[in-house]
């Protein structure tokens, strides 16, 4: 077979090489996108990274394929229905890290309470003052957590180590988990308006695009602070600038935007702007959200520790080797 592995760096290519000795193997540095899918329009089977596409438009180019194994948990990327008809199977990693973003949380979150971003700033420049540098205190605030799966209850474990107390939404409770790490279950609306800080775990799906938008925040305790490694799309930005505008919330900590691609680089912007459809109000939201003093935004780096990289890659080579095995795991139902 001929397998292609898209977004791959130096240090990753190791772990791919043991398929190069009974298939055709491409390691590509680059991700896979619609100006080079026809290059690869051989491939039986490709894995791409956060920047890899997988459009009908890109499918459509690769007439042989058989295997999607996406290097991420989400899978919204891929459009399943296009996959099924074609017989393409897809693959994830299910999960590889919950405490690896969990522990992002609290860097973003403590960066907020400690102001850590502007004071490391002000002593770089010789100013040793802590005059305007006040923060708070996480012990004793309430931590709002929207989706308790893996990472949604270890970013509860760490709170509770904060001695924050926590309150719960989810669509499917786990009462047990509840009563072992001493949080409780309320309807979102409770959440929404007595937490301090409030994070979101929930995946990209229709259904959760937007969840936290104009009414969200109308609902949320003055002050509160928001932070989201999820998906960029689970919040309006246009929303969150406003609240943020008019003070309802103090801060953000967002190591996910919607359209983030897109805003990597000015001239993609422009020319993406032109050649592709895409919502110009987020875009900009976006870009002032980037550059307000009271949002801390990290490069959807969340799960990017040697560690957990290592653990996508060892999953995804087991991913394809089980394929080729015809006994395939973590498919994608």
């Amino acid at each position: 077979m001929k397998i292609v592995i898209f977004d791959i760096e130096d240090w990753e290519r190791e772990v791919f090489e043991s398929l190069r000795t009974e298939h055709e193997l491409v390691l590509e540095a680059k991700p896979l996108s619609l100006s080079n899918a026809a290059t690869y329009h051989d491939a039986d089977i490709v894995s791409g990274f956060i920047y890899s596409k997988f459009s009908e438009a890109i499918l459509e180019q690769l007439k042989h394929l058989k295997l999607i194994a996406t290097r991420s948990t989400g899978f919204d990327h891929i459009p399943l229905e296009t996959c099924r008809a074609r017989g393409i199977t897809v693959c994830n990693v299910p999960s590889y890290g919950a405490h690896t973003v969990a522990e992002h949380v609290f860097a973003l979150l403590l960066m907020i309470s400690h102001r850590l971003e502007e004071a490391v700033d002000r002593t770089r420049k010789g100013d040793f003052s802590p005059k305007g540098l006040q923060g708070f205190d996480l012990q004793g605030k309430t931590m709002g957590i929207i989706g308790t799966g893996d990472i949604g209850l270890e970013t509860i474990r760490i709170s509770r180590g904060f001695a924050m107390d926590v309150l719960a939404y989810d669509l499917a409770p786990q009462e047990e988990a509840a009563e072992q790490l001493g949080f409780r279950y309320v309807p979102m609306q409770e959440l929404l308006a007595n937490s301090d800080v409030i994070s979101l775990h929930v995946p990209a799906s229709k259904k959760t695009q937007h969840l936290i938008g104009w009414d969200e925040f109308d609902q949320m305790k003055e002050g509160a602070v928001l932070i989201n490694t999820a998906r960029g799309d689970v919040v309006d930005s246009k929303a969150l600038v406003r609240a943020l505008a008019e003070q309802k919330l103090s801060a953000a900590g967002l190591d996910v935007l919607p359209e983030e691609p897109v805003i990597r680089e000015e001239a993609e912007l422009l020319r993406s702007v032109y050649e592709e459809r895409h919502e110009l109000g987020t875009l900009l939201a976006n870009h002032v959200l980037v550059h307000l003093r009271n949002v801390i935004v990290t490069p959807h780096s969340a799960f990017n520790t040697r560690e957990a990289v290592r653990r996508i890659l060892d999953t995804t080579l087991e991913n394809i080797t089980t394929f080729i095995n015809d006994a395939p795991v973590n498919v994608v139902d």
